[in-house]
């Protein structure tokens, strides 16, 4: 079994005005669909980021599969770091919060996405589910945690119609946005994200949740949007409240002064995003729990060394999220449904996706979690049609490149973007 041909489709669907340390999301997200094709007529799907230095590269990328095996990982491995070689990498503008887009992570990325890709062929081609690759299923569903957001009612401008989930700024807006949410979707825990308004007003928030909601474990994110000083006030006024917290201060040296000062466990995607950082990590005791994201930890594979690292160093593991479709959210799933410590409930933006490529539509979150079946590789196809559709939205768009910041500042031209703000 050969590649035939690999195929890069760069898509936008609509996203809601979510607020965020950075500033607000735009009116499209970006990101790209991989297929990959065998002379054998098997088609092996992909998902990964859809900004333009990133889309460059995974197509770079593509050009030089055609002729490989997709059991050939070492391969994969050596043609992705060829394609980020010195003098290869485009600029972008970075966000702190995205560790997804720090090009010192480009070839992890890139292998990463055609990684997944790669096993889903190799799982169809044998006719067995992704997971069965991955050493087998500890558990059949997975959980996932409700992903609140503040937000505005709509973006500026009006790109098109108001989504159904209004205005969220206060603690009632709130209350009710996790309600709906779990009304539909059955999740069993909760998520904030935060650093968005003043720090006591969001701890507010977060006691307002917990009234409605005492049974579900809470967990807050701001970040890194807090000063160690205001993520020791916040903490200990929330002692009680909180499963766990979540990058609320910069650099491993803050969280470890958070922890020591409120003795709370510290949960990061931020300041522990690959090995060398981990290492460092384990010396300070600066966050007791990993969140894992495949799509920059270099893979399936990868995440499951990171998992068994996290189980020797005793500390938990879940996974991170960023704006994606169907297609990451069950590479995500069978990861996790292979990983026997998975401690938490993983993150998710999925419902607040309304536009999917995939045969069939969304993928149904039932008792707030993701079931695997026994269907062949990733379980699902493309819809052709509907990607066609996304892909010409990413054309007329105009987005190329995401800047939460610069949106931010269509709102509020005078907005304040340092870090951290509180």
């Amino acid at each position: 079994m050969k590649i035939k041909q690999a195929i890069v489709t760069p898509i936008a669907f609509r996203d809601p005005p979510l607020l965020n340390a950075a500033g607000i999301h735009e009116p499209y997200a970006l990101r790209s669909i991989i297929e990959i094709e065998t002379d054998n007529w098997h088609i092996g799907l992909g998902e990964s980021y859809g900004d333009a230095p990133v889309l460059e590269l995974l197509q770079r990328v593509a050009g030089l599969l055609p002729g490989m095996s997709p059991f050939d990982f070492n391969g994969l491995r050596q043609r992705s770091a060829a394609s980020v070689a010195p003098g290869t990498r485009a600029e972008r503008l970075e966000h702190a919060l995205a560790p997804g887009t720090d090009p010192r992570k480009d070839v992890a990325k890139l292998f990463s996405a055609f990684e997944v890709a790669f096993l889903d062929l190799q799982a169809r081609s044998l006719g067995i589910p992704l997971v069965e690759l991955l050493g087998g299923a500890v558990r059949r569903e997975v959980p996932y945690s409700a992903y609140l957001f503040y937000k505005y009612a709509e973006h500026v401008g009006r790109p098109y119609a108001p989504d159904r989930w209004g205005e969220v700024i206060d603690e009632v807006q709130l209350v009710n946005e996790a309600k709906s949410m779990i009304d539909q979707y059955g999740f069993d825990s909760i998520k904030l994200k935060a650093g968005v308004f003043p720090a006591q007003q969001e701890a507010a928030c977060m006691k307002a949740l917990k009234r409605a909601f005492p049974d579900k474990p809470l967990r807050i994110d701001p970040n890194s949007n807090w000063s160690v000083q205001t993520s020791v006030e916040i903490g200990k006024s929330l002692e009680g409240v909180l499963e766990y917290y979540e990058d609320p201060t910069p650099a491993l040296e803050g969280m470890a002064e958070v922890h020591r000062a409120t003795g709370m466990a510290l949960a990061t995607n931020m300041v522990v995003t690959d090995f060398a950082q981990f290492e460092k990590n384990v010396h300070l005791n600066a966050a007791q729990i990993i969140l894992s994201d495949h799509h920059y930890w270099g893979g399936l594979r990868e995440t499951q060394v990171l998992a068994r690292m996290c189980e020797t160093f005793g500390l938990g593991l879940s996974m991170h999220s960023n704006s994606h479709l169907g297609i990451s959210l069950l590479a995500m799933t069978h990861l996790a449904a292979s990983v026997p410590r998975l401690s938490y409930a993983c993150d998710t933006h999925y419902p607040w996706q309304e536009e999917e490529i995939l045969v069939g539509g969304k993928i149904p979150i039932r008792n707030g979690c993701v079931a695997i079946t026994d269907a062949p590789g990733l379980g699902v196809e493309i819809d052709q049609s509907a990607l066609a559709s996304l892909h010409d939205q990413y054309l007329r768009c105009g987005i190329r490149n995401r800047n939460d910041t610069i949106q931010m500042r269509k709102y509020h031209p005078g907005w304040d973007d340092r870090q951290p703000r509180f």
